[in-house]
């Protein structure tokens, strides 16, 4: 999924910023399905027009709260 260019430099960057804030605190957040959905998150928050930070993170969390936990 090709982003680069959809978004002003500085929105791309709260983009960048708010993955790395939520994946950094969860247990798994270097998990790349966990990313992956963390991620479509934040883009569709940002597609909506919210582009804050503080909007990108709370929807990258939110994201992060609906992964199932799996049982190894």
């Amino acid at each position: 999924m090709m982003i680069e260019g959809s978004f002003e430099p500085r929105v791309q960057a709260n983009m960048d910023v708010a993955l790395e804030r939520v994946c950094g605190k969860a247990p798994d957040g270097q998990r790349h399905d966990v990313r992956k959905r963390v991620a479509k998150a934040i883009l569709q928050c940002a597609k909506s027009g919210k582009t804050a930070l503080g909007a990108l993170t709370e929807a990258g969390e939110k994201a992060l709260w609906r992964i199932p936990n799996k049982v190894a």
